[in-house]
Protein backbone atom coordinates (compact mmCIF):
# COMPACT_ATOMS: atom_id res chain seq x y z
CA UNK A 1 0.00 0.00 0.00
CA UNK A 2 1.66 3.13 -0.86
CA UNK A 3 -0.69 6.14 0.70
CA UNK A 4 -2.41 6.66 3.40
CA UNK A 5 -6.34 6.08 2.45
CA UNK A 6 -9.28 8.66 3.99
CA UNK A 7 -13.14 7.89 4.35
CA UNK A 8 -15.48 9.83 5.36
CA UNK A 9 -19.07 9.60 6.07
CA UNK A 10 -17.95 5.43 6.56
CA UNK A 11 -21.14 4.39 8.49
CA UNK A 12 -25.07 5.18 8.38
CA UNK A 13 -25.37 8.10 11.38
CA UNK A 14 -27.48 5.28 12.88
CA UNK A 15 -24.27 3.27 13.12
CA UNK A 16 -22.02 5.70 13.77
CA UNK A 17 -23.92 6.67 16.78
CA UNK A 18 -23.93 3.30 18.00
CA UNK A 19 -20.42 2.87 17.68
CA UNK A 20 -20.06 6.37 19.60
CA UNK A 21 -22.14 5.30 22.21
CA UNK A 22 -20.40 1.91 22.94
CA UNK A 23 -17.29 3.93 23.41
CA UNK A 24 -18.81 5.80 25.99
CA UNK A 25 -20.40 2.76 27.70
CA UNK A 26 -17.26 0.07 27.79
CA UNK A 27 -14.73 -0.74 30.65
CA UNK A 28 -11.52 0.05 30.13
CA UNK A 29 -7.99 -1.05 31.20
CA UNK A 30 -5.31 0.95 31.75
CA UNK A 31 -2.20 1.37 28.96
CA UNK A 32 -1.40 0.16 25.74
CA UNK A 33 2.14 -0.52 25.20
CA UNK A 34 3.58 0.28 21.32
CA UNK A 35 7.00 -0.52 22.17
CA UNK A 36 9.47 -2.35 24.26
CA UNK A 37 11.01 0.88 25.62
CA UNK A 38 8.28 2.76 26.16
CA UNK A 39 5.40 3.00 28.99
CA UNK A 40 2.28 2.27 28.25
CA UNK A 41 -0.30 5.36 27.78
CA UNK A 42 -4.21 6.01 27.33
CA UNK A 43 -7.04 3.65 28.46
CA UNK A 44 -7.59 0.37 26.06
CA UNK A 45 -10.79 -2.00 25.67
CA UNK A 46 -10.67 -5.25 23.56
CA UNK A 47 -14.05 -5.51 21.23
CA UNK A 48 -14.93 -9.08 21.77
CA UNK A 49 -16.16 -10.93 19.07
CA UNK A 50 -19.24 -12.03 20.44
CA UNK A 51 -20.21 -7.90 20.30
CA UNK A 52 -22.43 -6.88 17.58
CA UNK A 53 -20.27 -3.51 17.03
CA UNK A 54 -17.65 -6.88 15.71
CA UNK A 55 -19.32 -7.89 12.83
CA UNK A 56 -20.46 -4.34 12.06
CA UNK A 57 -16.91 -2.85 11.45
CA UNK A 58 -15.39 -6.73 10.37
CA UNK A 59 -17.96 -6.34 7.41
CA UNK A 60 -18.02 -3.16 6.61
CA UNK A 61 -14.22 -3.14 6.20
CA UNK A 62 -14.42 -6.10 4.42
CA UNK A 63 -16.60 -4.71 1.72
CA UNK A 64 -14.76 -1.49 1.42
CA UNK A 65 -11.57 -3.93 0.91
CA UNK A 66 -13.13 -6.01 -1.96
CA UNK A 67 -11.26 -8.73 -3.72
CA UNK A 68 -8.25 -8.10 -1.48
CA UNK A 69 -10.08 -9.12 2.05
CA UNK A 70 -9.43 -13.15 1.63
CA UNK A 71 -5.76 -12.03 1.25
CA UNK A 72 -6.40 -10.75 4.94
CA UNK A 73 -6.84 -12.17 8.53
CA UNK A 74 -8.67 -9.64 11.30
CA UNK A 75 -6.15 -10.30 14.52
CA UNK A 76 -7.29 -7.67 16.86
CA UNK A 77 -9.95 -5.06 17.24
CA UNK A 78 -10.10 -2.07 20.28
CA UNK A 79 -10.84 1.20 21.04
CA UNK A 80 -8.40 3.33 22.46
CA UNK A 81 -8.86 6.19 24.40
CA UNK A 82 -6.48 9.23 25.33
CA UNK A 83 -7.20 11.83 28.37
CA UNK A 84 -6.42 15.58 27.54
CA UNK A 85 -2.97 16.21 27.51
CA UNK A 86 -1.53 12.92 27.23
CA UNK A 87 1.32 12.24 24.58
CA UNK A 88 1.06 8.91 22.93
CA UNK A 89 4.16 7.35 21.03
CA UNK A 90 5.50 6.69 17.43
CA UNK A 91 4.65 3.05 17.11
CA UNK A 92 4.02 0.74 13.98
CA UNK A 93 1.81 -1.50 14.27
CA UNK A 94 2.92 -5.02 11.88
CA UNK A 95 5.09 -5.65 9.09
CA UNK A 96 4.86 -4.04 5.43
CA UNK A 97 1.81 -5.45 3.92
CA UNK A 98 -0.33 -5.64 6.83
CA UNK A 99 -3.39 -2.89 7.04
CA UNK A 100 -4.42 -0.41 10.17
CA UNK A 101 -7.95 0.82 10.22
CA UNK A 102 -8.51 3.42 12.33
CA UNK A 103 -11.88 5.16 12.86
CA UNK A 104 -13.13 8.44 14.85
CA UNK A 105 -16.03 7.78 16.67
CA UNK A 106 -16.38 11.27 18.42
CA UNK A 107 -19.68 13.41 17.49
CA UNK A 108 -17.92 16.76 17.03
CA UNK A 109 -14.62 18.19 15.68
CA UNK A 110 -13.06 21.70 15.44
CA UNK A 111 -9.46 22.28 13.94
CA UNK A 112 -8.19 23.82 17.50
CA UNK A 113 -9.73 20.60 19.28
CA UNK A 114 -6.60 18.65 17.89
CA UNK A 115 -6.31 14.82 17.89
CA UNK A 116 -5.02 14.42 14.88
CA UNK A 117 -3.06 10.59 13.80
CA UNK A 118 0.15 11.54 13.08
CA UNK A 119 2.06 9.36 10.35
CA UNK A 120 5.92 9.89 9.79
CA UNK A 121 6.73 9.52 6.30
CA UNK A 122 10.44 9.99 5.12
CA UNK A 123 11.23 13.73 6.63
CA UNK A 124 6.96 14.76 7.07
CA UNK A 125 4.82 14.21 9.35
CA UNK A 126 1.70 13.72 8.06
CA UNK A 127 -1.89 14.82 10.32
CA UNK A 128 -5.04 12.88 9.53
CA UNK A 129 -7.96 14.87 11.69
CA UNK A 130 -10.35 12.87 13.56
CA UNK A 131 -13.43 14.16 11.60
CA UNK A 132 -16.41 12.64 13.08
CA UNK A 133 -17.29 9.48 11.26
CA UNK A 134 -13.98 9.07 9.43
CA UNK A 135 -12.03 5.80 8.71
CA UNK A 136 -8.07 6.39 7.74
CA UNK A 137 -6.33 2.94 6.39
CA UNK A 138 -2.75 2.87 6.16
CA UNK A 139 0.11 0.24 6.39
CA UNK A 140 1.03 -1.04 9.90
CA UNK A 141 4.48 -0.91 9.18
CA UNK A 142 4.25 3.04 9.39
CA UNK A 143 5.62 5.13 11.74
CA UNK A 144 2.67 6.65 13.88
CA UNK A 145 0.93 8.11 16.81
CA UNK A 146 -2.31 9.49 18.27
CA UNK A 147 -2.49 12.84 19.35
CA UNK A 148 -4.79 13.84 22.14
CA UNK A 149 -7.65 16.13 22.36
CA UNK A 150 -7.33 19.51 24.27
CA UNK A 151 -10.24 19.45 26.37
CA UNK A 152 -12.04 16.19 26.03
CA UNK A 153 -11.45 12.20 25.78
CA UNK A 154 -10.40 11.03 22.20
CA UNK A 155 -11.71 7.82 21.56
CA UNK A 156 -10.27 5.64 18.19
CA UNK A 157 -11.35 2.27 17.15
CA UNK A 158 -8.42 0.45 15.75
CA UNK A 159 -8.71 -2.52 13.32
CA UNK A 160 -5.45 -4.60 12.77
CA UNK A 161 -5.37 -7.01 9.86
CA UNK A 162 -2.50 -9.85 8.84
CA UNK A 163 -1.49 -9.63 5.20
CA UNK A 164 -1.42 -14.10 5.31
CA UNK A 165 1.51 -15.77 3.43
CA UNK A 166 1.28 -16.03 -0.11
Amino acid sequence: MDSVMVSDDYFTPREHKFIHDYCLRCNYSYGEVDNDNTPPTGLVHEIPPTHEIYPLIEMRIKKSMAEDAPKYNLYRMYVNCFAPSENPYFHTDGKEGDLTFLYYPNTEWEVDDGGETQIYVGDIIQGYPPIPNRMVLFDASLLHRATCFRDKYRFTIAVKYQLLDK
